[in-house]
């Protein structure tokens, strides 16, 4: 992973619209590439989500693409404003393509 400001670092997703509106979501992107994901307001012991692998794109200083498939199936691809804290999103998976808005805020760092 190369250096940007969503690798190593946790984010808040807050959904404005779409199947997840009034959501948020918790994710960590660690360095070694993994991220883990659990929703706010959900089952404490509840199993968080998680995917092997994330992309990360920048497409200069404050616009910056992540995507990652979960065990689920679905793919999430999210462009993040950081200038705006405004995110798009698009979950897609073999039978659908949903596009949701919303905004994120930092967590911290992540702890690998």
């Amino acid at each position: 992973m190369g250096a940007n400001p969503i690798t190593g670092h946790s984010l808040r997703f807050k959904f404005a619209d779409g199947p997840m509106a009034g959501k948020s979501f918790d994710h960590t992107f660690n360095r070694n590439g993994q991220v883990t994901f659990r929703e706010i307001g959900a089952d404490p012991n509840a199993k968080p989500g998680s995917a092997d692998q994330y992309q990360v794109a920048s497409l200069g200083q404050d616009i910056h693409t992540l995507a990652y498939r979960s065990g689920n199936g679905y793919t999430l691809t999210v462009v993040l404003d950081y200038k705006t804290m405004k995110l798009v999103a698009f979950a897609s998976n073999e039978s659908s393509l949903i596009m949701q808005h919303g905004s994120f805020e930092l967590l911290g760092s992540a702890a690998r």
